[in-house]
């Protein structure tokens, strides 16, 4: 097993026998040390070898730790900076704290104290290298090299997301539930400037409309019953990067009108506040709904709708890029069958031709949870078309509904009717609440309701 390289330390102290001491210390426990007696020496070293700390004195001649410190920050050499503090220096050493140094030791102190603090401090930046390298892993996840197509349309809207990825601009991102949307927002984050700042994504039909504000701005405490505390909302945890507004068209209109304040304003009021906050975000919305038809027929404001509609992505719905089909069951049968440790690699001529022949009303979405059910189905390396649903063999049709034996309650056979309609469009849009409400023709509020009272969560 490779050993870890040992940490390089910089001492800094105009005190000679402070610095032998120091280095002698440190090479027991393992580092490499070097040392200098100010501020303007260390500098130098500083500029032409690497070291992963600096453990700085405050008060010396020619140049001291403050200045030192500030070289560092001004220059942004990648060190982590340690003071060491006399008494009478310590609101000093909390100053640098506040302008970039990582900690200070007061001196005189103990052996174990300086040991204590270097293993602190690389516990952080081995943390800090771990997130890095977690937020390169999204970016890579989140970027086009995540979503699978060849087909010519989709190539083109990919050429159309980097022209704009780097742009504040509002985006609108359109199409079918299952489509990909919140896949296209991300990639919009991930190859833009705002890839190392959050990415925040919210769905408006899935919080309860009293919660949704809140939920966005924040609040302050005592603004409600249970507000026992001051809360960020997703804007401010989304400053400096992208707020992602999933299913905008669901969005209450009374809070249509202050999203528009905050997008034109650039700032939030949280929910009982009485101060104003500036927030760099660029937002990024998506729905399923023909937002102009809803604008012109008053259900979304018609103003909100051209601040968000700047720039428009329309996603295809899967039945027109079918091209892309033999890739992305190949792509979903590959991550599944490692996910459940199987080894199916394949689909059979039939299955292929009842997945092509299908219309594919939840889109992506849907054939990724029909094919995870199959790999979990399957016994062989190849998936067999009776392992797939019978909504796409043709078995199944329309439903024929019969009351039960001895009830002509026409209000209890309209409730089972009622429930088995609701049942199987869950089941035809892969579980998809959203675009089940629509197949059904009913609100998504008026969907949630049904599905809780006949308990087909």
């Amino acid at each position: 097993m490779k050993s870890e390289p040992k940490k390089r330390i910089l001492v800094v102290d105009d005190e000679e026998n402070l610095r032998h001491l120091l280095s002698v210390l440190l090479k027991k426990q393992g580092y490499i040390a070097a040392s200098a007696a100010d501020g303007a020496a260390a500098l130098e070293r500083l500029m032409t070898d690497q070291y992963d700390f600096v453990l700085s004195d405050i008060l010396m001649p020619k140049m001291d730790g403050k200045a030192l410190l500030a070289e560092i920050v001004a220059r942004k050499i990648q060190v982590t900076v340690i003071m060491m503090s006399a008494y009478g220096t310590i609101d000093t050493a909390i100053e640098c704290m506040k302008r970039g140094a990582y900690d200070y030791i007061s001196k005189p102190f103990k052996n174990d104290e300086i040991i204590l603090v270097l293993k602190k401090a690389e516990e952080r930046e081995r943390l800090k290298e771990e997130n890095r390298q977690l937020r390169l892993e999204a970016g890579k996840e989140c970027s086009f090299a995540s979503i699978i197509s060849r087909n010519h349309a989709m190539q083109e809207l990919f050429g159309l997301v980097r022209k704009v990825a780097d742009y504040k601009t509002t985006v609108l991102i359109s199409g079918e539930s299952g489509t990909g949307k919140e896949l296209i927002a991300r990639a919009l984050h991930y190859e833009g400037v705002r890839k190392g700042k959050p990415f925040v994504a919210v769905n408006c039909a899935a919080i309860p409309e009293n919660l949704l504000e809140s939920e966005l701005f924040g609040h302050v405490k005592g603004a409600f019953t249970d507000a026992s505390a001051d809360k960020s909302g997703l804007f401010e945890q989304a400053d400096g990067g992208t707020l992602f507004l999933d299913e905008i068209g669901e969005m209450p209109l009374s809070l249509q009108t202050k999203l528009l304040r905050v997008l034109q304003d650039e700032e939030i009021k949280r929910v009982g506040g009485t101060t104003s906050k500036k927030v760099d975000v660029r937002v990024v919305s998506a729905t399923s709904r023909n937002l102009a038809v809803d604008a012109a027929a008053g259900r979304f404001r018609e103003d909100l709708y051209f601040r968000l509609n700047v720039f428009t992505i329309l996603l295809p719905p899967l039945r027109e890029r079918l091209d892309d089909l033999p890739l992305l069951v190949e792509h979903f049968l590959g991550r599944f069958s490692a996910k459940f440790d199987k080894s199916v690699c394949g689909v059979s001529t039939e299955a292929l031709k009842l997945l092509n022949a299908y219309s594919w009303p939840g889109n992506i979405r849907e054939l990724k949870n029909l094919l995870e059910r199959g790999v979990i189905l399957c016994e062989s390396d190849t998936l067999a078309a009776e392992l797939l649903p019978v909504r796409l063999t043709g078995a199944e049709n329309l439903p024929q509904f019969h009351p039960s034996e001895g009830t002509l309650s026409i209000k209890q056979a309209g409730e089972a009717l009622e429930r088995e309609l609701i049942g199987r469009a869950l089941d035809s849009t892969g579980g998809n609440r959203t675009h089940a409400a629509k197949v059904l023709e009913i609100s998504l509020r008026s969907l949630l309701y049904k599905i809780k009272e006949y308990g087909l969560e």
